[in-house]
């Protein structure tokens, strides 16, 4: 769509080529009018115009002069000259400036439209070599980027194509540091990716020809002017409320160095998870680290002494304490992932234990496994918690089962000893030295049924076999499985078997014969 600016100082001209504009079959978005050139220098500077229609003989700035200005501004604007005077002189200063026509008053409706069509013609086929033009510089550069990103990786490269690429920066190869971004995000919070404002940001710092960028995901990569200073990107960062992790390299010199300063920043942003209170890494914090350590297995160890227990708060300072900042900031990351490892394995082998009484629960220790899938070290260290701690109580069930089977077995054992004293719940529990409460509630949850049924079924049980194998009264099978009194004994028989122990006996007599 077309803008066009109309500039003259008698308003009946100007209107009349308003409204002869909007019988043309052009393309009009808008049409401004200004009576004198400075107006319409105003107007230029505010609004995206394409076609000037000036005259040249104006009081203030006249035609020629509007054109010279907006010529040393770097306008992108087309006149086209409408003028009373026929001097050849006129003509020429305004071809000299870029005029795309010269009109002569008064102006003819085909000879106006027919310049226009002409000049819109221009700007659009200009517009369009530029884009094309444009978009092929996009994509050289794209693939440039993409074969320097496989080259910072460790693709191999002649020595002829990396000369080739610092020729087309060779301020910036010369002396620059590789910087990596990544944003301070909560894991599991939804936001928008942020690597294109940080970048944007970058080349605002370091200037176009300070700043290229190498990478996008899974974090940002760029290659910055060694010559400015590095705490300087993180701080337009802070003031443009992003929350980012910077680690940069020191100065590199050489296209060359590219692979091994890629791997030197990937060093330096593993390490930032031991300073998390620092957005800024750089090779000094991690100079002076001790490179001989002993991982600390005693304490290990001793913290999972505490694993089945009921003192949680243990495992808690326990873990504190083994991964405390200031002893992981000593050593480099490596001894950190070491660590992680041996607690992760620790905790494999109890798991393997109670694996087989565990049934639908589960730990996730797959997720423990790499710590650079969290946001943080604090992240990392809140999930090892959160498992050691579901480890526990899984632990402490499987040992409160395994102690409650024995406790019943040895209840059930004594239960069938002495079925025949006079036995109640009370003499059981302290048998096994359980709580009252304690052991009926567990004895009828295990068992199926409470104490009193059970041992009445045992002594019943006991009692079939004397009255179908063996001669003795019923009143002493009575007293012989248990029972004080014949009465009591006959109830409780009557009661399960659905007959008398008499008529039992005979039945299973008469069975016998």
């Amino acid at each position: 769509m077309m803008n066009i600016l109309i500039v003259d100082d008698q308003k009946h001209i100007r209107d009349g080529l308003q409204a002869m504009l909007h019988q043309f079959p052009l393309e009009l978005n808008n049409i401004y009018c200004a009576a004198s050139g400075i107006e319409a220098l105003c107007l230029l500077r505010q609004h995206c115009i394409h076609i000037v229609i000036t005259d040249i003989m104006m009081p203030d700035m006249d035609g020629l002069a509007l054109m010279a200005q907006t010529k040393e501004e770097y306008m992108d604007v087309e006149y086209l000259i409408i003028s009373g005077y026929s001097d050849f002189t006129y003509a020429q200063k305004a071809i000299g400036l870029g005029a795309k026509g010269y009109l002569l008053k008064p102006l003819k409706r085909e000879d106006l439209q027919h310049s226009l069509e002409h000049v819109w013609q221009d700007i659009q086929t200009r517009q369009a070599l530029t884009h094309n033009m444009q978009r092929v510089s996009r994509l050289a550069q794209e693939t440039d980027r993409k074969e320097l990103r496989m080259f910072m990786q460790g693709a191999l490269s002649d020595d002829a194509w990396i000369l080739q690429i610092e020729e087309q920066n060779d301020a910036l190869w010369r002396n620059y540091r590789l910087a990596l971004l990544r944003e301070d995000v909560c894991m599991n919070q939804p936001g928008a990716n942020s690597a294109h404002s940080m970048e944007a940001i970058a080349y605002r710092v370091f200037g176009r020809q300070g700043c290229i960028c190498l990478q996008h995901r899974p974090y940002l990569i760029l290659a910055v002017d060694a010559s400015i200073d590095p705490s300087v990107l993180p701080v337009a960062l802070k003031e443009a409320k992003i929350d980012a992790i910077t680690a940069m390299t020191n100065p590199i010199q050489g296209l060359k160095e590219l692979p091994d300063s890629y791997t030197q920043v990937l060093e330096l942003y593993r390490h930032s998870y031991l300073f998390p209170d620092q957005y800024s890494i750089f090779p000094a914090h991690i100079e002076h680290m001790e490179q001989q350590w002993q991982l600390p297995y005693e304490n290990l160890y001793e913290l999972f002494q505490s694993i089945g227990t009921d003192n949680s708060g243990t495992i808690t300072q326990g873990i504190s304490a083994i991964f405390h900042k200031k002893v992981l900031q000593r050593y480099p990351i490596r001894y950190t992932q070491q660590l992680c490892a041996a607690t992760v394995q620790m905790m494999e082998e109890y798991q393997r234990v109670i694996h087989p009484y565990m049934g639908e629960e589960v730990l996730d220790l797959e997720s423990l496994r790499n710590l650079f899938d969290y946001q943080g070290m604090r992240d990392y260290i809140q999930a090892l918690q959160q498992q050691l701690l579901r480890l526990n109580q899984l632990y402490y069930d499987y040992k409160c089962s395994y102690r409650h089977s024995q406790d019943l077995n040895e209840a059930i054992r004594f239960i069938h000893e002495s079925y025949h004293k006079p036995l109640d719940l009370a003499m059981v529990s302290n048998h096994v030295s359980l709580n009252y409460a304690y052991f009926s509630n567990l004895f009828k949850k295990n068992i199926g049924k409470g104490f009193a049924e059970y041992l009445r079924d045992v002594r019943l049980d006991k009692a079939r076999r004397l009255l179908a194998e063996t001669d003795h009264k019923i009143v002493e099978v009575a007293a012989m499985v248990g029972y004080e009194s014949y009465k009591s004994f006959a109830r409780a028989f009557r009661l399960v078997m659905q007959i008398q122990p008499t008529e039992y006996r005979q039945m299973m007599r008469q069975k016998a014969d």
